[in-house]
């Protein structure tokens, strides 16, 4: 299922580890530049081995993680969290909640009641 030795892609690491969500996802990634395995932009190909220093950029912060274990296959929870030493910076802190957007009365698209009071005001 794992292995300890020799090296593994860098898009089917990053999934295994459980970084990203799919394979798709790390494949883009790492196509779009948004991973670097030493400070290099690499392709999905690119092999990991231990030691390596891997960031991959997410939306809103930036992972960066040592690899200590390669593995090839996906894994669970707690195996992939001793595949990889996290250095990342603390993730920013999330708005508690979104805001959701208010609209003033009388603004925008008309409801149903807004439609009728209309039609009736002019007769139909």
């Amino acid at each position: 299922m794992t292995a300890d030795e020799g090296s593994a892609r860098v898009d089917s690491w990053i999934w295994s580890v459980r970084l990203t969500k799919t394979r798709s996802m790390a494949a883009s990634a790492c196509r779009a530049g948004h991973v670097r395995v030493n400070g290099e932009r690499v392709k999905p190909a690119h092999p990991v081995r231990p030691g390596d220093e891997v960031r991959l950029r997410q939306p809103g912060w930036e992972r960066v993680v040592v690899v200590s274990r390669v593995v090839r296959k996906r894994v669970g929870a707690a195996v992939a969290a001793e595949c990889f030493v996290d250095n990342s910076p603390p993730r920013p802190p999330r708005d508690d909640l979104a805001a959701l957007p208010v609209r003033d009365r009388g603004a925008g698209r008309p409801t149903k009641r807004d439609r009728r009071e209309t039609e009736r005001l002019r007769g139909r």
